[in-house]
């Protein structure tokens, strides 16, 4: 399928839980409510300082705006290695919990999700990244399959979405693979009226919100070309978007990806891109099955970190929207898709350079 794969960052079901309820309860503090349930410091949730287990810090915002969750799965697996006195495993996790990293809506309180992740941004005077993943018939049926039970549920999930961000700064992308598998064949044809006008309605409300940017999931620079896609990318929306997004959860080099998305950037109105580079530090994997070269492909390495400074006009920010350390879905011996993989995390940040 031209090189597609399962985006395999949805915490499916998991990630619902993985708005932890420090980063859930973070907004009822933020509102003045009191929590102390777990004993956990309130800054944490807020976005404020560091967490107290693990030190993360804020990035610096003029080269990276993005919020870095204090208490983000990987921060919670580095606090973890310390305490095992694993220092040089949590060394390398630190590489992956000090980044702001997407997080991934689930159906499960998506509103409450929404707002947790927001409030705590902005307490922190960042942006939050978010993914919303959940289109019906989402993933053809492979390792990240479900979405939305049908249009009205979708709609509701973006209602609600919208709701929780309200007037806080968010950018958010929006629905990976979802155009791409409706050109390459893997969602039926009975499927594809209903999902242009689920996206297009998605990028409409999103976008009526004050401070909110929206990216339209276009691909990668390996599945095929952009004469493919560019048409099927404009009925979803993208010309009301701020653009679209490539690489999302794939490996393909910044190079190559710049490369598609000014391609493509032609061919629907000059409009800018964003791309992720959570793993592609040494490009795609090339043996061993085609058909799987996605999925948790071994010798892989994490890319450039997040940051605005990208040094192309096009390109508005080098992102980690796939979450490094968690696992594309079982396959190579991998947990179920959007579970922490420490064994793939350490291989990641060791592959990394610098």
């Amino acid at each position: 399928m031209y090189g597609s794969r399962g985006a395999g960052g949805f915490a499916g079901t998991s990630a619902a839980t993985r708005v932890s309820a420090a980063v859930l309860g973070a907004a009822l503090l933020i509102a003045g409510c009191s929590s102390g349930d777990d004993g956990k410091d309130a800054d944490q949730g807020k976005g404020q300082g560091k967490d107290a287990g693990a030190g993360i810090t804020q990035q610096p915002k003029e080269t990276d705006p993005f919020w870095v969750n204090p208490d983000s799965t990987a921060a919670r697996q580095l606090a973890a290695l310390e305490k095992a006195g694993k220092d040089a495993e949590a060394a390398q996790v630190r590489k992956i919990a000090e980044q702001p990293v997407g997080e991934w809506i689930s159906p499960e309180n998506p509103e409450e999700q929404a707002r947790g992740f927001t409030e705590a941004a902005d307490e922190a005077g960042r942006t939050a990244l978010l993914v919303l993943y959940n289109i019906p018939h989402r993933d053809c049926g492979q390792y990240s399959q479900g979405g939305a039970a049908d249009g009205d549920s979708y709609r509701a999930f973006i209602d609600a979405v919208a709701q929780g961000i309200g007037d806080r700064s968010a950018t958010v992308i929006l629905e990976p693979d979802a155009v791409l598998h409706l050109v390459d064949g893997c969602t039926p044809e009975e499927f594809h009226e209903e999902r242009y006008d689920l996206l297009g309605g998605a990028v409409d409300q999103l976008k009526a919100l004050k401070n909110t940017k929206v990216y339209l999931d276009a691909g990668n620079a390996g599945w095929g070309n952009p004469d493919q896609i560019h048409e099927p990318l404009k009925w979803a929306g993208v010309d009301r978007a701020d653009g679209f997004a490539v690489n999302v959860s794939n490996f393909y080099s910044t190079e190559d990806s710049i490369a598609y998305g000014k391609q493509l950037s032609a061919k629907v109105g000059g409009k800018h891109f964003v791309i992720d580079t959570s793993r592609n530090g040494n490009g795609p994997y090339t043996g061993g099955d085609e058909a799987e070269r996605w999925c948790n492909p071994p010798g892989r390495a994490l890319g450039e970190t997040p940051t605005t400074r990208t040094d192309d006009p096009l390109v508005d920010a080098y992102l980690w929207v796939k979450r490094p350390g968690e696992s594309d879905g079982e396959c190579k011996g991998g947990p179920k898709a959007g579970q922490w993989w420490e064994e793939y995390a350490l291989e990641l940040t060791r592959g990394a350079s610098g």
